[in-house]
């Protein structure tokens, strides 16, 4: 049996979705696990859903003491149910606020799949899918617990959902009621996630469609009249109570801190000039880049036919979108990539042009060899000798990927050619992921400081006195591992918790004047550890030094000083 005529069988009906499903959670699920908790979104966003359950607040969005008021509460509702269902607060499992994300990517790899095979066919669709679950963007969003992969999913299953929509009224068929309930949900989820991004795609999409045609008869198939009904019903309900609880302050504080910067200038020096994204399409397509350049030429030659219209019409104006944003970041362009993963599909339908596959087989090469090189300076400049097989093997893996997927393209088997690269591919992001990457210890500082503390029985959590102060140092991951109630403080504040008989964290350049503060109260330092690493949200070498409390008078511990007796009160 030939692989056409297997995948002609692999896709027909459902099969499709759920085989394209299955590759987005086998290529994101060894991250979910291995990887610890990251700096600085994703471990906010777990917090921040950690407080929500701690309290049973499922409106308002904290950290620690902070309001956070940047993105609606759709991802936090989501992850909480996750947690609720599958581990607990308390337990602080990273890996059940990321379900979520997982189940975001396969969403989107099975309503890319369902989407595509309405216009382009059932086996184009599976291949579509596929290569959209496996992409090196989409697959790394799939282990991270914060809003993009959740929004890529529901934002294509409403686009999907316009595309059955715009092949039946070609067609002549009746739409299905529940394709039009798949729409409503896709748009509002979307918007409860993301705030308008997801509704921004869609509504651009359609009305570039609607201006290519020249036409949009169908759009009366949407069911407008139900649908928004729906769509209100999901979303007002939590934007009345926030409303309500934070005075309007959420709207004010989401527009004026987080949308308005990022379309002003670069927002936390994530600023790129335009054309940044499209240089970089061939890394964020990886394993499938072969593919990339006869996708491309693909939307010119095709564009008469209607899946590739409409895949235009879904890519090209969100993509000039992100461009013309200053801020950039590889994740936004995430709900256009299912359109692109459209096209390169299609172009297996017939045999490429030598000079799309000379292109795609150099860029499938480069690609693979930056991740090779990725994997190597990781290893150089963070890890030591032990890491070395796992080096070895992920650079290997990526280098394969990219090399002999590019040779077999050349040899005119391009779906052996995608098959392969992307097997390679989805194995070597895996050894990168839960091989290489958990190993660098230098880079794990907030997991090792969590396991220090349990190792000389200062975690509060374990059941230490509490909290822990810290000063000079404040990433979120910390805190997510540490506890809600973790003390960021200076150095007299982190003094006065060791007088107080409670652990405390002091970075080096903080050392100085924490030792002076605690001089100053009498008490002498009992340093119980130190974790050395690299703070890569910020590009600082740090030395977090473990201090124990002080002796209280009801407990005797060698070596420290106990603190006299508080006088009473007159």
């Amino acid at each position: 049996m030939t692989l056409e005529s297997r995948l002609d069988d692999w896709s027909r009906g459902w099969r499709g979705p759920l085989l394209a499903a299955l590759v987005a959670l086998i290529a994101g699920l060894p991250g979910v696990f291995a990887m610890p908790p990251l700096d600085r979104d994703e471990s906010r966003f777990a917090q921040a859903t950690a407080q929500m359950l701690e309290t049973d607040d499922l409106v308002v969005i904290r950290f620690q003491d902070q309001p956070r008021f940047k993105k609606p509460v759709g991802i936090h509702w989501l992850q909480a149910a996750s947690v609720a269902a599958f581990s607990a607060p308390e337990d602080r499992g990273v890996w059940a606020y990321r379900l979520p994300s997982l189940l975001g990517a396969m969403l989107a790899a099975a309503a890319c799949a369902w989407g595509a095979a309405a216009l382009l066919g059932p086996k184009t669709g599976l291949l579509s899918g596929a290569i959209l679950g496996a992409t090196i963007l989409l697959s790394t969003e799939a282990f991270i617990a914060k809003t993009d992969a959740a929004l890529c999913g529901f934002t294509t299953l409403a686009m999907a959902a316009v595309a059955q929509i715009y092949a039946a009224h070609l067609n002549g068929e009746r739409v299905n009621r529940w394709t039009k309930l798949a729409f409503w949900i896709g748009l509002a989820m979307g918007v409860l996630i993301k705030g308008p991004v997801g509704l921004m795609v869609v509504m651009l999409s359609i009305a570039a469609l609607w201006a290519w045609d020249r036409k949009a008869p169908w759009l009366k198939d949407l069911g407008w009249g139900w649908g928004l009904i729906l769509l209100a019903a999901i979303v007002l309900p939590w934007a009345t109570m926030i409303t309500i609880a934070t005075d309007g302050a959420f709207w004010s504080t989401a527009v004026a801190s987080d949308l308005a910067p990022k379309l002003a200038g670069g927002q936390e020096s994530h600023g790129a000039p335009f054309g940044s994204y499209a240089l970089a399409a061939f890394l964020l397509m990886f394993p499938a880049t072969l593919l990339l350049p006869s996708g491309v030429a693909l939307g010119w030659t095709g564009r008469k036919e209607a899946g590739v219209r409409f895949a235009l019409c879904w890519l090209i104006p969100t993509w000039l979108v992100f461009e013309l944003l200053p801020t950039k970041l590889a994740h936004y362009t995430l709900p256009a990539v299912p359109a692109l993963a459209m096209l390169m599909a299609a172009t297996l339908r017939a045999p490429s042009g030598g000079i799309s596959r000379l292109i795609g087989a150099v860029l499938s090469a480069l690609a693979g060899l930056v991740f090779a090189a990725v994997a190597i300076y990781l290893q150089a400049e963070y890890g030591d000798r032990s890491d070395i097989a796992w080096t070895a093997v992920t650079a290997l893996l990526f280098a394969a990927a990219g090399i002999v997927g590019g040779v077999l393209l050349m040899r005119k088997t391009a779906a052996i050619a995608l098959f392969t690269a992307g097997a390679l591919g989805i194995l070597a992001h895996a050894a990168l992921v839960a091989g290489l990457v958990p190993r660098l210890e230098p880079l794990l500082l907030a997991p090792r400081l969590e396991a220090a503390l349990e190792k000389a029985d200062m975690a509060p959590r374990a059941g230490a006195p509490g909290p822990v102060a810290v000063t000079g140092y404040a990433e979120p991951s910390m805190i997510f591992l540490l506890g809600t109630t973790t003390e960021l403080t200076d150095p007299a504040g982190a003094a006065k918790a060791v007088a107080q008989g409670r652990p405390a964290v002091v970075e080096g350049r903080q050392e100085a004047a924490f030792r002076a503060a605690l001089m100053a109260l009498g008490e002498v330092a009992r340093p119980a550890g130190v974790v050395e690493g690299f703070d890569y949200s910020d590009g600082d070498k740090e030395r977090l030094t473990l201090y124990r409390g002080a002796p209280q008078p009801e407990t005797e511990i060698d070596g420290g000083v106990p603190l006299p007796e508080p006088e009473s009160a007159p």
